[in-house]
This record gives structure tokens, C-alpha cells and sequence, in this order.
């Protein structure tokens, strides 16, 4: 895909640096960590008056307990360290540079129906983060939150969809940004609420099934984004497309529940099968229209 040159977004929140934690929970893990070792002083004379000079200096505005957190703080420094910060920069700069893409190619869709598209918050964080819809872990995979209306990526899944889901190159990775960027367009044209009030009062499976053709919409909409990419960027480039069905296929419930469980359960599927991915990406890619993506008919 041909990106370098292209325009950045400005909607990006680099959340990268910040850690997923917070004071409390780190001060109540060393808590616990000294537990044990506050009982075995306890047992002895020169432990007791250990523990004495450390209440002391506690009120004299030292902390003990900082002790554990500048070793943690190392430990974290340490794993952080195994980032390589080149290649996750530049992944930065692609995800801002496709995100841009989608803001130009549905603020043209939208004007089209005379309405204004209203540009997404896309976030970046590692390991963890606290979203309008709760804490998440970078173990969630990339999430659209209706709430407070932004994209949460961790770029691990780039690595993740490429090793674990066999999914490489930089096509498959737009059409993950894509497909959530999809949700945002059916937030905010009502899809998603109606569908919200559609769930209620239905059993799991048909809830299910309500939720595979808002996915399989969203797929849909990756494609007509794919569709302008290709005819008013010229960003697409031999095998993009093959990636990004490669990807849908890869990440179908069919996939992913073989891969894990050793067989299929279909009334399960909340995103739809490999095919079914595979199928809308290309409906919205060779159509791009948004009446060529209606998955409730």
C-alpha cells in the first residue's frame, strides 16, 4: 500500500507512554509483597527494631514502600525496552496516515447524501487502556467504543495478526482500521442504537446473529473504503487486496473457534465466517456504495 506520502491525521491520542496502572494498585501489591516479610520480622528482636526505624522514617517522609516501586519501575522499564521504537513509530505514522484516508474518503461519501461526517479519536496504547466503554486490555484486539466515539489499537496486533493469524502485510492491517472505522460510521448514522434496542428480549443465539451483520457490515464498509482508496488515492497496490481478504478469512468465527476448540459452533459467531468476511469486504470493494452494504435485507 502506498501511504508514505500521504496525509496525517491529526486525531491521534498517543497513549503509548502511559502505563495501565495507577498509584493504588501499586501500592497495594507492595503491601502484599511485604506482608511476609513483615511477619518473619516480626519473630525476632533485631527484625522488630528493623520494623521500628521503618515506621520512623515512614513519618519522617520516607517512604519504605518506594523501595518495591523504583524495582518495579526498573522491571517495567526493562520489558519496555524490548519495544522496538523505530518500528513501532513507523506504524504509528501508517495507522495516522490511513486514519487520515477514511476521514477524506467518508467526508466525501457523506456530503454525497448531504450529510457531514464526524471524524473519529483514534487512540494508541500498549498493554492496557480505560475507554468511554471500560478497561481494556491490549489482549481485547482493536475496539470501536460508541461512547465516547474513538478507535482503541494496540500496534502488538499488527505482530499478532501476522504471527498468530498467519495475516502479514500493511493492506491487512488498513483493513483492521478500516472495519473499526466502519463501526464509527454506524454509530453515528444510528445503525448501532438501533440495533441495541433490536437485542432486547432476544436469546443468545439471536443476538448473535444480530451482531454477525453489524460486523459483516463494517467488513462491508472496510471495502468501499478500499473502493476509493484504489480510485481517488491510488493507494492500492498488487496483492493489497489479497491481503486484506486473507485477513477477514483469517479472523473469521469459523477460523478462530477451528483454531482454538478443534471444531465450529455457528449459532457462536458474533463477526461471521471466513467466507462471509471475505464476501462483504469484496461486495463493498467492488460496489462502493453504501446501499450495497445493507447485511439486515
Amino acid at each position: 500500500m502506498k501511504w508514505e506520502n500521504n496525509r496525517k491525521s491529526s486525531n491521534i491520542e498517543d497513549k503509548r507512554n502511559e502505563s495501565g496502572s495507577n498509584f493504588g494498585s501499586n501500592q497495594n501489591s507492595s503491601i502484599m509483597m511485604l506482608l511476609p516479610i513483615i511477619k518473619m520480622l516480626i519473630g525476632t528482636k533485631i527484625g522488630r527494631i528493623i520494623l521500628v526505624v521503618g515506621v520512623i522514617a515512614y513519618f519522617m517522609g520516607f517512604n519504605p514502600l518506594a523501595l518495591l516501586n523504583m524495582q518495579e519501575s526498573s522491571s517495567s522499564n526493562s520489558s519496555s525496552s524490548v519495544v522496538n521504537t523505530q518500528k513501532d513509530d513507523k506504524s504509528a505514522q501508517f495507522v495516522s496516515s490511513v486514519l487520515a484516508q477514511t476521514e477524506d474518503i467518508w467526508s466525501n461519501v457523506f456530503s454525497k447524501y448531504n450529510a457531514n461526517y464526524i471524524e473519529p479519536k483514534l487512540v494508541l496504547f500498549r498493554n492496557s487502556v480505560k475507554s468511554g466503554c471500560g478497561f481494556a486490555s491490549s489482549q481485547t484486539g482493536p475496539f470501536y467504543c460508541p461512547a465516547d466515539q474513538k478507535v482503541y489499537l494496540d500496534l502488538s496486533f499488527f505482530d499478532e495478526l501476522a504471527k498468530r493469524h498467519s495475516a502479514p502485510g500493511d493492506f491487512a492491517q488498513a483493513y483492521v482500521i478500516a472495519h473499526e472505522i466502519g463501526h464509527h460510521v454506524q454509530n453515528i448514522t444510528g445503525t448501532i442504537s438501533k440495533v441495541q434496542k433490536a437485542k432486547q428480549g432476544l436469546n443468545d443465539k439471536q443476538e448473535n446473529a444480530l451482531q454477525v451483520k453489524v460486523e459483516l457490515q463494517a467488513d462491508c464498509y472496510a471495502g468501499l473504503w478500499a473502493y476509493y482508496s484504489k480510485k481517488d488515492f491510488d493507494s492500492i497496490e498488487e496483492g493489497d487486496i489479497e491481503e486484506a481478504l486473507n485477513a477477514a478469512s483469517a479472523i473469521g468465527d469459523d477460523t478462530l473457534q477451528k483454531k482454538a476448540q478443534g471444531y465450529v459452533v455457528p449459532d457462536a459467531f458474533t463477526h461471521g465466517s471466513a467466507v462471509q468476511r471475505m464476501a462483504w469486504f469484496k461486495k463493498g470493494f467492488q460496489n462502493g456504495t453504501l446501499e450495497s452494504c445493507n447485511t439486515f435485507n
